[in-house]
């Protein structure tokens, strides 16, 4: 039989091949066959197991099988040379019919149909046996002849199947018999398909020698050409990289940390993607990471002599960037090797920097003082101690410039290094973006069909040349100069392009671009800096935030002067020019400070608060003492006004609060007068209200000076306000200026004097009030209710004078009219004494009250007079009945209103007589 492998189908009839034509003839003859065996040995190709037993017309048609048995199964059954027994017979046949079902499977695959081939039994043999034998068993020693017949039964039915097998087979026999027929058949077919083989051969051998073996040289000597020229590149590459490590300590002896980082990148990445495992640098790698930790160690300690050499040069107005480009290298080696925190070194520089300013300026002006003995007085600050304020507000101002330009030198230092950081990121973006590009045109060219990849007479794969036309523009140059170019040996038109055709092909995988700084130096950045966006913007806000810190150190140190020299309570000493002086040099550098640094800090503002509370305090204790001493010296008589003092409340009447800063020789030629002219008025005041007004004036000018203690000043302002108004009226009111000064008594002049003294002060609130409003914050504008609260505590002070001056002449008309009698002569004595004291009241006042008062208060009087007339007229039963009493009282009424209406002011006053008399009912 034919191997069990399944061969090509052979060729039919149709074939224009002549070696493979065919009879139709012999093919009517017999049962149509869908393929035939191969006859021909060759190499397996399925199962090794199904190989074992598989016949083979050629190789085994000599060996026995089961289909050249002939005989019957009794005959079998019945060679004396087999031991009869059933169960050997049974199994013999179960391994027959294994073989049987391996053989099915060749004939499966030789697709012969298997139908009918063989009669399988219905009846099994073993469970026969196995029920005689449990029958035969149970009934013990049954006779003989019953187990014999038995037996003669099975063997005949035994012959049965046999012969029943043996028809089978001969029905089967004639295609056996036609296989074997058309074993000649295949024999000449194959030694035709044999001949044709030999003769193709033959053919393709002459054309392999004719047309095929010179170019095939041609390609392997192209071949070996381009070997050679690799292995040229990679021992030009090796010569390379062997000299790495002396540019490596070229470079770095002229601080070109950043070439000397890029050139140890290259050099591994080389090592591990062209150079790998080659033995002579097997030691290269770790030393270039060794060496690559010295470069760290050195950029550290260059970067930190660099800010030491930058902090400590000589502060002059000069604020350019020391070796600016020493610098860039520095930050880029550093955020190349991710030494991120390279920027708290410049921080620590800037504190000891700040130190040394203070103390070399302190020593310089310290030299040039003779009083100071440095032998004697050791310490810094106590030589400090012992200046005056000129020379110590000479000092802090020169410590002050020295700072600000500290400030701005370390401004344009970080800069520098923000725009790196900057143009990093910005690069790392541009980087993202040109990626996403390339990925879009990639997924573009996905289209091209890469299928098509035979040789052109150039020797390059059509497929290259359609991606060749879809490479960058830099790619596409780079491979037009390898082929045209008549000096690129090592690439040659009909070879692939490589990287190693190129000894720069790991350096030129790094691509760079150019940046320039706001300096103007040019930075070649890298694709190697592997910093993320986050890490990038942190470092940038660390680097503003050191600047800030440097306004902050500036500060803490000056604040540290300040209270060296504050510690003998010289700050609380000074007057209040000097205060003035010093707060505005102290504002002048916060406010330098906050624009540089962009950013205000609180701890020398905080400082100046602090010393600006104490000179309130100071201050508002100092006036409030000169005033209590004015007050208790106070005399209360009408004093002349200086010209100075109408020219400060002339300037206050003009909007400018502030006091004149020199005494001009036209004023001190100019005489005092006796009123203070405001705004047209006439104000008679005593000198205690006139140094008053300086000490309010002084107040709104200390908070034009130090706006910061506004709020303080109003506070103390208002007290002082109050204070006055209270201790005023202790004195007048309550006669305390008997006792204290030695008046003999409180007259109504003293009264009017005092009254006019609180309305000159209750002029002025409203326009103090508007001046502290201007510089308040809208949140402090309820501060400004204690100037409501003062002018009604005035008010109500001036409404208890008038009401005393009243009383007085109240108690005067109780007195008198109690004892008029109505009587000649006319006008009576009672009449002529009420007409001198109003006179001498009209002469008090007069000049003191404007002319409205003076009417108000009159009517006033003549009220109270009036109402005592009433009175002792009813106790007199003295009626408006025209009578000769009625008369005299007439009299009397007509001379009091003559005398009363002729004194000054008062001739147009209504006095209304006539409600002395009782209405009749």
């Amino acid at each position: 039989m034919a191997s069990s492998h399944s061969s090509s189908p052979v060729p039919q009839s149709n074939s224009s091949d002549a070696f493979f034509k065919k009879e139709m003839d012999a093919t009517k003859r017999f049962r149509p066959v869908q393929s035939l065996p191969d006859v021909c040995p060759k190499e397996p190709t399925g199962d090794p197991s199904n190989l074992c037993d598989s016949p083979s017309l050629v190789v085994d048609q000599h060996r026995w099988t089961i289909y050249h048995s002939k005989v019957n199964l009794p005959a079998v059954l019945n060679d004396p040379r087999s031991p009869r027994n059933i169960l050997h017979y049974t199994n013999r046949k179960s391994l027959r019919e294994r073989r049987f079902m391996k053989d099915a499977r060749i004939f499966v695959l030789l697709k012969i149909p298997l139908t009918g081939l063989y009669y399988t039994p219905t009846i099994n043999p073993g469970q026969i046996w196995n029920k005689y034998l449990s029958t035969a068993g149970g009934k013990g020693n049954r006779d003989a002849a019953s187990s014999k017949l038995l037996q003669e039964k099975l063997s005949h039915y035994l012959d049965i199947v046999e012969v029943n097998i043996a028809h089978q087979i001969s029905l089967r026999s004639e295609a056996f018999f036609h296989a074997m027929t058309s074993q000649h058949e295949l024999q000449d077919y194959l030694r035709k398909t044999s001949q044709a083989v030999k003769l193709l051969r033959e053919k393709i051998s002459k054309i392999d020698k004719v047309m095929c073996e010179g170019s095939l040289r041609v390609l392997r000597l192209s071949l070996t050409r381009n070997n050679c020229i690799k292995a040229y590149n990679k021992l030009k590459l090796m010569a390379t990289v062997h000299q790495t490590q002396p540019t490596v300590q070229l470079l770095l002896s002229t601080s070109e940390f950043v070439g000397a980082l890029d050139l140890i990148a290259t050099t591994q990445e080389v090592l591990q993607q062209e150079l790998q495992g080659i033995h002579s640098f097997r030691h290269l790698g770790s030393q270039l990471c060794e060496l690559e930790k010295l470069i760290d160690k050195m950029m550290i300690a260059e970067f930190s002599t660099y800010a030491r050499n930058d902090l400590n040069r000589p502060l002059e107005d000069d604020c350019q960037i020391l070796e600016e480009e020493r610098l860039v290298s520095l930050v880029f080696g550093l955020l190349k090797q991710r030494k991120l925190n390279f920027y708290e070194i410049y921080g620590d520089e800037m504190i000891i920097t700040a130190k040394n300013i203070i103390k070399q300026c302190v020593v310089n002006t310290v030299s040039q003082i003779e009083e100071i003995d440095t032998e004697v007085v050791v310490k810094l600050a106590d030589q400090m101690r012992m200046m005056n304020f000129p020379q110590w507000f000479d000092l802090l101002k020169n410590i002050f410039s020295k700072f600000t330009i500290f400030l701005k030198r370390i401004k344009a230092t970080l800069n520098t290094i923000r725009s790196v950081v900057f143009l990093v990121l910005d690069k790392n973006q541009k980087t993202r973006d040109l990626e996403d590009t390339l990925q879009k045109n990639a997924a573009k060219d996905s289209t091209v069909d890469t299928e098509v990849a035979y040789l052109t007479h150039e020797g390059m794969f059509i497929s290259d040349a359609f991606s060749e036309g879809d490479l960058p523009p830099v790619a596409a140059d780079t491979t037009s100069q390898r082929n045209t170019s008549p000096n690129s040996e090592p690439c040659s038109s009909d070879s692939v392009s490589e990287p190693e055709c190129t000894t720069d092909s790991s350096s030129s995988k790094e691509q760079t671009s150019s940046s320039v700084t706001p300096g103007g130096v040019e930075m070649m950045i890298s694709d190697d800096m592997k910093l993320t966006d986050l890490e990038l913007v942190r470092l940038a806000n660390n680097i503003q935030e050191l600047l800030y810190n440097a306004s902050d150190i500036c500060h803490d140190r000056s604040v540290k002067f300040l209270m060296a020299r504050a510690k003998d309570g010289f700050l609380e000493k000074l007057n209040s020019n000097e205060f003035v002086a010093l707060s505005r040099l102290m504002e002048g550098f916060i406010l330098d400070t906050e624009q540089i640094c962009g950013r205000k800090s609180m701890s020398l503002r905080g400082a100046l608060q602090s010393q600006a509370n104490r000179f309130v305090n100071r201050f508002h204790e100092e006036r409030k003492t000169k005033l209590s001493l004015l007050l208790d010296n106070e005399r209360w008589k009408q004093a002349e006004v200086p010209a100075e003092f109408q020219d400060l409340v002339d300037s206050v009447s003009d909007g400018r609060i502030s006091l004149p800063e020199k005494k001009t020789a036209a004023t001190e030629e100019r005489k005092p007068t006796e009123f203070l002219i405001v705004e047209g008025q006439k104000y008679a005041t005593v000198g205690t209200v006139l140094l008053l007004i300086r000490i309010i004036l002084e107040y709104c000018q200390c908070v034009d000076n130090i706006p910061s203690i506004t709020t303080d000043m109003l506070t103390r302002l208002s007290d002082l306000l109050k204070y006055f108004n209270s201790r005023s009226c202790q004195l007048v009111l309550g006669a305390g200026a008997l006792q204290v000064v030695g008046l003999k008594t409180i007259t109504t002049k003293n009264l009017a004097l005092s009254s006019r003294c609180l309305q000159l002060i209750v002029h002025y609130i409203p326009i103090i009030r508007a001046h502290f409003e201007a510089r308040l914050q809208p949140k402090q504008f309820s501060m400004l209710r204690h100037f409501d609260h003062i002018t009604k505590d005035y008010h109500d002070h001036i409404a208890e004078i008038s009401a005393k001056l009243v009383a007085i002449m109240d108690s005067l008309f109780d007195k008198l009219l109690s004892k008029y009698e109505v009587k000649a002569p006319v006008p009576s004595a009672c009449f002529r004494n009420i007409c001198k004291q109003m006179a001498k009241m009209h002469e008090a006042i007069y000049d003191l009250l404007p002319e409205e008062q003076t009417q108000m208060l009159f009517l006033r009087i003549n009220a109270s007079y009036k109402l005592h007339l009433k009175r002792q007229l009813a106790h007199l039963n003295v009626v408006n009945d025209g009578g000769p009493l009625n008369g005299l009282v007439t009299s009397d009424v007509a001379f009091y209103t003559g005398n009363l209406q002729a004194l000054k002011g008062l001739n147009n006053l209504d006095l209304n007589m006539a409600e002395i008399w009782e209405q009749k009912r």
